[in-house]
């Protein structure tokens, strides 16, 4: 049997690990028989030296049943999910979960918070008065069992060696890796219960991946490893170069979805992607023959209401205001707005996506330190899009905000992010 220090030193060297010798590492660090130095030795070295489909595969399996692994299998409905590798102005997973619960497959969505410039699914669900994603498993198992859906964050039982090994990659240089990403991507998804996975794997300047290519191979990371486990997976490259629709905040996040799921908003780059991951989705849950049939339901849950109705279930089901679903205002408002104009007339040709994240983080929205609290009202409207012809003075973000002190430099950064080129 060979010791943590030889394992370390044969991944250093360029070695393969076995199955067993990463399910050892695995376990003794999250037993915490392996201290943290070693760990991080272990994971500098496959962050420099790279990993294998099966080292990675084996990785997932090991950090999946380090905890808990839901059974729906006594569901007759598939069970499918999507994931998005993060962005600015991301609320798919609103509209999506009742959108494809409503048509009949069970959508387990376990999601996470805002991370650095992306906002996070949890964070938007709890600008909905009283909406609770701290459920424990039992509910959360009840929930998809009524319901055909749930959407929680991460409870203790799930992946716990993914939590552990997280907080010392953030702090170990070692985050960037796609086995390392892949690993911790899909433990915490297959431990839902799923038997088919959609991935929205996006590119650009809001995204983690800058380009198509790095994209891409994250997408055929995480596709090889969740198919070796026996999922149906699709992956997407989408495009994170603006702000996904109109509105980057939580409250407001909230708001574009249910215009979308009210049939007020079903056209635009959110409707689009919305409808397009919501047809894979159908399609992997075997509802849809195809995708464009899978596109066609997708609409008529909206179309019909039905995707409205299984919203407002969902918020009443996890302790929110349901009335929301109908009335925005019900929502938490800013007190104060204000308009980030052009100065010059001509095209936008480029945004600097990551840095109008970064505003909205400062202006409130998302959190600078672990412990920060969120207003949940603040944030932007997105007065324009890429290609768009302005004039000076046009309105380019609109900004609502509680706390004036930050408003002056958040404002000189979106200027130095929207770029206008002249005609």
């Amino acid at each position: 049997m060979p010791t943590t220090v030889e394992r370390i030193r044969h991944k250093r060297d360029g070695g393969e690990l076995s199955a067993d010798d990463i399910a050892a590492l695995v376990a003794g660090y999250t037993q915490g028989n392996i201290p943290d130095y070693q760990m991080a030795a272990f994971l500098m070295a496959a962050f420099l030296r790279g990993m294998t489909i099966a080292e990675t595969r084996a990785l997932t399996e090991a950090m999946l049943y380090s905890g808990e692994v839901v059974d729906f299998s006594h569901l007759p409905q598939a069970k499918v999910d999507k994931h998005s590798t993060g962005g600015v102005g991301d609320k798919t997973s609103l509209a999506l979960a009742p959108i494809v619960a409503a048509a009949g497959v069970a959508v387990p969505m376990i999601s996470g918070r805002g991370l650095g410039h992306t906002g996070g699914t949890l964070d938007k669900l709890e600008a909905i008065p009283g909406f609770r994603t701290d459920l424990p498993l039992d509910t959360f198992r009840r929930l998809v069992e009524q319901l055909g859906v749930a959407l929680i964050g991460q409870t203790r039982e799930i992946a716990p060696a993914d939590k552990k090994l997280y907080a010392l990659r953030d702090v170990t240089g070692t985050v960037e890796s796609i086995p390392l990403i892949t690993a911790s991507i899909m433990s915490k998804k297959l431990a839902e219960g799923i038997d088919a996975l959609v991935l929205d794997v996006k590119f650009g300047s809001g995204a983690f991946m800058k380009t198509p290519a790095e994209a891409q191979a994250l997408a055929d990371a995480l596709t090889a490893t969740g198919e070796s486990m026996g999922k149906r997976i699709q992956a997407l490259l989408t495009d994170m170069n603006q702000p996904l629709g109109w509105a980057v905040g939580n409250a407001l996040e909230v708001c574009e979805a249910q215009q979308l799921l009210r049939g007020e908003q079903l056209t635009g780059r959110f409707a689009d992607l919305t409808f397009e991951l919501a047809a894979h989705m159908l399609r992997l849950g075997q509802v849809a023959a195809s995708v464009t049939e899978g596109q066609t339901l997708a609409r008529a849950m909206v179309t019909s209401g039905k995707a409205l109705e299984k919203w407002q279930a969902i918020i009443r089901a996890q302790g929110g205001d349901p009335q929301v679903a109908e009335d925005d205002q019900r929502l938490p408002q800013a007190a104060y707005e204000t308009v980030v104009r052009a100065s010059q007339s001509g095209i936008v040709t480029a945004m600097d996506t990551e840095a109008i994240g970064q505003a909205a983080v400062l202006l409130g929205a998302g959190r600078l330190t672990l412990d920060a609290v969120i207003d949940p009202a603040v944030g932007f409207r997105m007065e324009v899009e890429l290609g768009a012809p302005v004039s000076a003075g046009d309105a380019l973000v609109r900004v609502y905000y509680n706390a004036a002190q930050a408003v002056p430099e958040v404002e000189q950064r979106l200027l130095a992010a929207i770029t206008i080129t002249p005609n």
